[in-house]
């Protein structure tokens, strides 16, 4: 298993925020006022990019600006507790390890509840649900009249139990014996409405999809949520977490929202209540561990935040303060990124093809600010992780543009989402489907290489171009790779990425040698 703490350590110079707040502005300064314009729509369109990646890049910094927090939390503080354990038609056997490890934490005044949504979503196995709750001793709701998907199932239960402090767990997050121990006594802050921890991965190194899916959630659940602390601005991620019964029903109880935690979240700190981020893994759960699986989260989580940005009037809601509006703002938005990247790897096509461009470059004064700029940037994300956003996480992430564009349409012709629960079973077949729009895009790099040089030669600017598109293609090939199907060229692809990017860390077997060390350490 990855490290349980790794991610949670890091401690950044500020000195490096500092000198990337510095070449952040002076870069976009340079590309804005000092560069004659080329293609006028194309100018605007960058320079709108420029105004986006600086935005990220500030409001990450003012996040991560101060990352020591601490809250008080009285041991002896031990209230009732219901503890709810969704699932919507996932294998019974992943669901009973979670339910008979609640049953074992260590506290003493705590009911467990399976929330079985299996009926009312048509699954197969909603009266095994039922059948194994009965043979490990625990409450199974199973809701018979639909709507609200996790919301509506966690207000269906919220309406059958009693406790003044409400725990969540997705099907899959089994939970440490201290969980309550460590989270309730945090609640003697009246004005607490919940507590955040973790979600962590066990099996992320099962396969390159799900490690990188955990290297992703390292950045968010590492400095991105413990800078959140200080900010009264913590995230509600939907599981792992403790919620104040009173607070929740304050609220109208859980949103009933694609993205039903996160609008809860604002709902709560709209009315004054107050989070926290508990900086320790307290439960276990399962990253996707095929690329349609998580294709299907990645979306779901972008059409949900998207759906908050156009609905919820983040920037005036009443109630938040700037530190929250600032923090929720760069949640949301950053799923606007695809449409950014998108163009950027447009640019250079576009001259490739026509010759056309945004500003005309001095070469030696771009690469004066920005390789510094861009430098400072890598050394900020590696200072602010401990060094655990690889490029492997960096590639997943720029390349799924193609599914943060679909959720911003979805998002903006008001398409109805379903409700899908990320697969706890590794599926098999060729995902090449998923990635039709990075397949053309290789294709169109290389003719454009060919037809720019007929034109014009290995000229200044066609080199310029050609290294940028090639750049491109390194960022999403792994992201190809992991479409694919098993077999020889998928392995074989995958070896040289390794070698080339990761050679401390070999995906799936060999990365049980740094396991076994990791674990003896702890």
């Amino acid at each position: 298993m990855p490290s349980k703490h790794l991610f949670l350590q890091s401690n950044p110079q500020r000195w490096l925020l500092v000198a990337n707040v510095g070449a952040a502005i002076i870069y976009f300064f340079v590309i804005a006022f000092l560069f004659p314009h080329g293609n006028q729509i194309l100018f605007w369109l960058l320079i709108a990019g420029e105004i986006f990646h600086t935005w990220q890049a500030l409001s990450y910094i003012y996040t991560v600006w101060n990352m020591k927090h601490k809250a008080h939390r009285d041991a002896e503080f031990v209230p009732p507790v219901d503890v709810f354990v969704t699932v919507c038609g996932e294998p019974v056997e992943v669901l009973e390890e979670t339910v008979v490890a609640a049953l074992n934490m260590d506290y003493p005044a705590h009911r467990i509840f399976i929330l079985n949504d299996g009926y009312v979503a048509k699954k197969d196995n909603w009266q095994e649900v039922e059948v194994m709750a009965r043979r490990v001793g625990v409450t199974c709701i199973t809701r018979k009249t639909p709507g609200g998907a996790k919301a509506g199932n966690i207000n269906n239960a919220l309406r059958q139990s009693s406790s003044p402090f409400v725990v969540v767990f997705d099907t899959d997050h089994v939970p440490h014996k201290d969980f309550l121990s460590k989270t309730i006594g945090y609640f003697i802050d009246k004005k607490l409405a919940f507590v955040q921890t973790p979600q962590y991965y066990k099996n992320a190194y099962v396969n390159a999809v799900a490690l990188s899916s955990w290297e992703q959630q390292e950045l968010f659940f590492g400095p991105i949520c413990r800078g959140k602390n200080r900010l009264n601005s913590v995230t509600m991620c939907g599981t792992n977490m403790v919620i104040r019964r009173e607070a929740l029903l304050e609220v109208g109880g859980m949103a009933e929202s694609i993205a039903e935690d996160f609008v809860t979240g604002v709902f709560l700190h709209q009315r004054g209540w107050k989070s926290l981020y508990v900086p320790e893994v307290l439960a276990e759960g399962m990253a996707p561990e095929d690329f349609l699986s998580y294709t299907k989260q990645q979306f779901r989580w972008a059409r949900g935040a998207l759906d908050v940005l156009f609905r919820y009037n983040l920037l005036f809601r009443p109630g938040l303060s700037f530190a929250q509006r600032v923090q929720y703002l760069s949640s949301v938005t950053y799923f606007l990124s695809g449409t950014v990247v998108l163009m950027n790897i447009l640019l250079p096509l576009l001259f490739l093809y026509f010759g056309l461009v945004p500003v005309k470059i001095d070469t030696m004064l771009l690469a004066a600010v920005f390789v510094p700029y861009m430098l400072l940037t890598v050394g900020v994300l590696a200072s602010t992780s401990n060094r655990r956003f690889s490029f492997r996480a960096l590639s997943f992430s720029i390349s799924s543009f193609w599914i943060h564009i679909r959720a911003l349409w979805s998002a903006m012709t008001g398409q109805k989402v379903a409700f899908s629960v990320t697969s706890k079973e590794k599926l098999s077949g060729n995902f090449l489907g998923q990635v039709v729009p990075h397949i053309m895009y290789v294709v169109l790099v290389v003719c454009g290489i060919i037809f720019a040089a007929i034109r014009e030669g290995l000229s200044a600017s066609v080199v310029n171009n050609v290294a940028w598109a090639l750049f491109n293609v390194g960022m999403i090939m792994p992201y190809i790779v992991a479409a694919a199907p098993e077999g020889y060229m998928r392995k074989n692809l995958s070896r040289i990425y390794e070698m080339m990017f990761i050679p401390d860390k070999v995906v799936a077997a060999r990365l049980r040698v740094v396991t076994a060390v990791e674990g003896k350490k702890a």
